[in-house]
């Protein structure tokens, strides 16, 4: 399982796989109880924190970014790679002042470079859900300087007001693809949080995490819509591609074709976002229910 989170950690925009999706406040930890300054020259190695700095119109402090921080694209700060086999080097090469993360995505070699680096290291717990996306824009305008984030609370609230009830919950199952490696979604993902968030109910509840999709699994979760990465269907070779997977054609999402796709990085992140991807779901499911 260790070697199976580590291959999706590499690809996804999802930060950490294995997340809990009750409500409950964001934690983060320090190793500095400096004072946030609003003069930063930030290194930022987690995707939803790279959009909310920026959401919240600091972009331009970001000097390094992991590769899971593809949002907004018109950001220009050094890419450093992965942050899972991120090095201290290409961090120390853009001088930065100021370092955030998810505590689960940072490798032990580098967090222990990085508290002998001395640079002030942030580290953030995210919860997959509403508040927690609220939590995570809060936490991060107070490490960074600024107070406004109340246009962006506002901007997730409105879209949640707009989420239609759907009568039948659809039953939906999350494939991550890439090329021939095809991974289901179970519990306690961010992927589950979301399905839930937009009006469906995640089709598979046997276990947490990824685990390789096979025939089986498939036809027991028996998906009425089968949803995906943009880029993962594409790798996958579209929907024809999909519908030769052994098992698709035997679940009542391949029966009827119904496969839904969407940004990986709006559908995971959870951050100021989360609101626009609810309901950007709940739109596709509405329609694929009828």
């Amino acid at each position: 399982m260790k070697k199976i989170t580590f291959i999706l950690a590499m690809v996804v925009s999802v930060a950490a796989i294995s997340c809990k999706t009750e409500n409950k406040e964001v934690k983060d930890e320090t190793t500095s109880t400096e004072q946030p300054v609003s003069d930063n020259k930030i290194v930022s190695l987690n995707g939803a924190i790279t959009e909310t700095i920026a959401a919240l119109g600091q972009g331009n402090q970001i000097v390094g970014k992991d590769v899971t921080s593809t949002f907004p694209a018109d950001l220009t700060a050094q890419d450093l790679g992965h942050v899972r086999s991120m090095t201290i080097e290409p961090i120390m090469a853009v001088s930065p002042t100021l370092i955030l993360a998810s505590e689960k995505d940072v490798n032990p070699e580098l967090m222990g470079k990085i508290k002998e680096s001395g640079i002030k290291l942030d580290l953030i717990n995210q919860d997959y859900s509403v508040e927690g996306a609220k939590n995570l824009i809060k936490k991060v305008a107070e490490i960074v300087g600024t107070t406004d984030t109340q246009s962006l609370f506002d901007k997730i609230d409105a879209d949640i007001a707009q989420l239609q009830t759907i009568e039948k919950k659809p039953k939906v199952l999350f494939i991550y693809a890439r090329g021939q490696m095809l991974m289901v979604a179970g519990t306690k993902t961010p992927m589950e949080a979301l399905i839930g968030i937009a009006g469906g109910v995640n089709s598979v509840t046997e276990f947490e995490d990824f685990k390789p999709l096979t025939p089986e699994s498939l036809i027991q979760a028996n998906p009425d819509v089968i949803l995906m990465f943009d880029s993962g269907l594409q790798s996958a070779g579209g929907i024809d591609a999909m519908l030769k997977v052994p098992g698709v054609e035997q679940t009542n999402a391949g029966k009827n074709k119904k496969f839904i796709s969407m940004d990986g990085g709006l559908m995971s992140n959870f951050g100021p976002r989360t609101g626009e991807a609810a309901l950007t779901l709940n739109k596709l499911l509405v329609e694929a229910s009828k």
